[in-house]
């Protein structure tokens, strides 16, 4: 039988069931600790975020029962399915998690997931659910889910972000689905079900870049993850066969799949391994990171200020200038899309974090004035080199008339071949849990998760991300 005659649900099936912590090299588990601090840090600094706060109300109000923490400064208990449909909405809120990367230069990075938030956010609520859960088995569904997640959005072919799914959504609602399922033991017929319904369930449109949506692909990613693999542990049945065929999963979202990336590939090499992953340094999409670490160099070599500046123009290719549409920033998420926006932003803080992506940075009149000295150009150039990079060029000409230079480095700042060192993610995480967690605690948290696979417990861990314990949700009582 040839690789196109294998089911592709079949492969996804046999992983799952056979996956065990004695598979994942050293290496992998040394990222994973690393994405799941990262991630826990974007749950907590995302909680304070307006989006989240209207996803937490909405679910404080449905539930009737209580089984795991959604984060925050005021931590609520919530059913397992509300609780990651919160923190999976906080994990995204701020456009600052980690990024899959391209195997082929058709393989656009907006093709590619966000990995992490989802399988975490789920996996976070079931452990707390289950109780007991260990530091190795946590690690085994988050990677068991990472891994399915990156390689179906690798194999499904560039159609389905081309016409408009948002594949943290769409796919990711297969690696929080997986996590789960590791979890909770399913058995192979139940697995099937839980694929096909998954299918069903996965959900997303990039119409929705730039507004509070954006962030729900991926709680709503992790609520159905949830939702999908309890109801196939009840016994809720599916097509088995949800992936292939005519009206699977790859065919109805994006018209097939190049199934050699997927059959006989499930952790072969492990995707958070090889290709890799990359740890964003700035809360907004990966696309402008280069772009906005070469605006970095320019003002720290030659001390720019924002009166220097004449005029900026951001040279790229569609990849970059598509999914970047906003000309001018009207509030915090539209700001993650605009690139007049993030440029001005490091011109003036020399840096991008938690206190610029705010409504008073935004609307500020240094802000306001400075974006109108920047646009963006569609250079045919880089745009003919392909879109295996994120390839740019930034032009600064200053008020005396002199110009300034810089292509974006290929080995951006965040990426495997340019990693955020463990102190720098360190500093990131602080950063995102300041007005959220103690100094003290912090340390214990981060301390803790760079030695998960040694951790007996899951809950020691999950106590510590909330300053005080967390009160049960009930309809008509007042949180916030």
């Amino acid at each position: 039988m040839t690789k196109t005659d294998r089911k592709i649900t079949d492969e996804v099936v046999a992983f799952v069931a056979q996956t065990a912590f004695s598979d994942f090299p050293a290496e992998a588990i040394r990222i994973a600790q690393r994405c799941v601090l990262d991630g826990l840090g974007l749950m907590l600094a995302g909680s304070a975020q307006d989006c989240t706060r209207i996803v937490r109300e909405f679910s404080c109000k449905s539930c009737q029962g209580s089984g795991a923490t959604a984060f925050g400064k005021d931590s609520v208990m919530l059913p397992p399915a509300l609780a990651a449909l919160v923190n999976g909405t906080a994990g995204h809120a701020m456009d600052w998690d980690d990024t899959q990367l391209s195997t082929s230069p058709d393989r656009t990075f907006g093709l590619l997931t966000h990995p992490t938030i989802p399988p975490l956010a789920a996996a976070l609520a079931v452990t707390e659910m289950l109780g007991g859960v260990s530091g190795r088995e946590f690690i085994t569904a988050f990677l068991t889910g990472f891994e399915v997640e990156c390689k179906i959005a690798e194999s499904i072919r560039p159609e389905h972000y081309e016409k408009g799914f948002h594949s943290s959504g769409t796919v990711g609602t297969f690696g929080a689905a997986v996590a789960v399922a590791k979890l909770i033991g399913l058995d192979h017929p139940q697995l099937r079900h839980l694929l096909g319904m998954t299918a069903s369930m996965a959900s997303g449109i990039r119409a929705n870049f730039g507004t509070m949506t954006k962030p729900l692909h991926v709680g709503r990613a992790a609520q159905n993850g949830v939702t999908a693999a309890l109801l196939a542990q009840g016994g809720y049945e599916a097509d088995p066969d949800g992936l292939d065929g005519p009206w699977g999963f790859f065919e109805v979202f994006g018209r097939g799949a190049d199934a050699e990336r997927i059959i006989d590939k499930l952790g072969r090499p492990h995707s958070i391994v090889e290709p890799g992953v990359s740890v964003k340094p700035y809360p907004c999409g990966s696309l402008t990171h280069p772009s906005m670490d070469a605006m970095r160099t320019i003002v720290i070599e030659n001390d720019l200020k924002p009166d220097d500046i004449q005029e900026v123009i951001l040279y790229a290719g569609n990849n970059i200038l598509h999914p970047i549409r906003y000309t001018t920033a009207e509030n915090e998420l539209q700001a993650k899309f605009c690139m007049p926006f993030l440029l001005a932003a490091i011109v003036i803080s020399r840096k991008a974090g938690v206190q610029e992506f705010t409504h008073g940075f935004v609307h500020s009149q240094e802000v306001r004035s400075l974006m109108q000295k920047i646009r963006t150009e569609f250079d045919p150039v880089i745009e003919a080199k392909g879109y295996d990079k994120m390839r740019s060029r930034v032009e600064v000409t200053l008020n005396n008339g002199s110009r300034i230079v810089r292509d974006a480095d290929d080995r951006y700042r965040g990426g495997p071949e340019n990693p955020l060192s463990d102190d720098e993610l360190k500093e990131k995480f602080a950063d995102c849990s300041q007005s959220m967690i103690s100094d003290s605690t912090r340390d214990e948290v981060v301390k803790t998760v760079f030695e998960l696979d040694s951790l007996s417990n899951m809950d020691s861990l999950i106590e510590r991300l909330s300053e005080k314990p967390a009160v049960s949700c009930r309809p008509g009582d007042d949180y916030f």
